[in-house]
């Protein structure tokens, strides 16, 4: 019996077993749609410039937080970007040993590249629903998270 089709009764119609099992569908879809667009960049890259284009330029300890993704992580993914001048860095005067990151002309094309990427695997993951219940699909996962009480996770 292959251990990613079957569950034991007691655990296949939970919901933590379901969100997890989707979770590892999504990623892996994800995983895949970025690899075949190419150039290396992931899911964090992607987040990272979204909310610098998004939000407008942000402290690297600002940008961990308010994407859920941990501090070590931010650094080493914006240094890829930086890299690549996706990003740029510069010292807050108002603050000596923080960075201010900015998103470039070249990181924003790069983004409305990923974007369509981002959005083939929507429509992958989600082409078993009708329009109407992808709606209702996105609603209540955004109600379960609205009440705060898990911590974003990277």
């Amino acid at each position: 019996m292959p251990a990613s089709s079957r569950a034991p009764a007691r655990v296949k119609d939970r919901p933590t077993w379901l969100v997890s099992r989707l979770f590892a569908r999504s990623s892996g879809l994800l995983a895949d749609g970025f690899e075949a667009h190419g150039g290396g960049l992931r899911s964090y890259h992607y987040r990272l410039l979204a909310a610098l284009e998004e939000w407008g330029p942000a402290s690297q300890a600002d940008l961990g937080r308010a994407t859920g993704i941990d501090r070590s992580d931010v650094t080493a993914v914006l240094s890829e970007l930086e890299s690549r001048r996706l990003v740029g860095r510069s010292a807050d005067p108002g603050h000596g040993r923080r960075n201010i990151v900015t998103i470039t002309a070249a990181g924003a094309e790069q983004l409305r590249e990923l974007d369509a990427v981002v959005d083939g695997v929507q429509e992958r993951l989600l082409s078993p629903l009708t329009a109407a219940q992808r709606r209702q699909f996105v609603a209540l996962m955004s109600k379960l998270l609205a009440d705060g009480s898990a911590p974003p996770t990277g």
